[in-house]
């Protein structure tokens, strides 16, 4: 007897075709997850990465700022001890000021003057005092002017109100503190500034 095939073999096809599709798809699903499952772990990777610089760099800023505020407080110390320094030379350059100033104002009294009182404010003196006549006032002043440790004479006052019949006349005269030794470096100073 011969044998019949009752199946239709296109049915049969299709389902083969069927088959293969589903078996396809999976596998492109498949495919697909790990495609994505790749991606992210990539970009997870390449996060990471960046953290990591980041934490970095936030270290070095920490880092970099402790160094910056540690040189600014030695910026602060430094000018505290220039401070200190310039007023330890001041004080060095014009210890024997002081000296010639009253030896100065010794030498540069007439006769007929008397101080009553010094006051000092800065480089600026106030000497208060009697005298005989405005004459003598004014040879002080012109004597002074002639020393190499005062300048500038500015008289404010001068009544004749004193308690002494020898010496009617108080007076009260301002004068600038000079140092001649500052007065010669500067004028050696303007001298080689403007030689050719």
């Amino acid at each position: 007897m011969a044998k019949i095939n009752l199946l239709p073999w296109r049915a049969e096809r299709r389902k083969q075709r069927q088959t293969e599709f589903v078996a396809m798809l999976g596998i492109c699903a498949l495919v697909a997850v790990l495609a994505v499952f790749g991606v992210i772990k990539y970009y997870d990777g390449v996060i990471a990465t960046q953290q990591q610089r980041n934490a970095l760099l936030q270290r070095e800023i920490k880092s970099l700022e402790a160094k910056i505020t540690e040189i600014e407080d030695l910026e602060k110390t430094k000018s505290r001890l220039v401070s200190r320094k310039d007023v330890i030379e001041e004080l060095q350059a014009s210890r024997s000021q002081m000296v010639h100033l009253f030896d100065d104002l010794v030498r540069t009294i007439p006769e007929g003057v008397r101080l009553g009182s010094i006051k000092q404010a800065g480089d600026k003196l106030t000497l208060e005092g009697v005298t005989q006549s405005s004459a003598r006032v004014s040879a002080y002043m012109r004597n002074i002017e002639a020393s190499g440790w005062m300048t500038k004479p500015d008289l404010s006052l001068i009544e004749a109100k004193g308690p002494d019949k020898i010496m009617p006349y108080i007076f009260k005269l301002e004068v600038t503190v000079a140092s001649p030794a500052a007065d010669q470096e500067n004028t050696a100073v303007d001298a080689a500034g403007t030689a050719p």
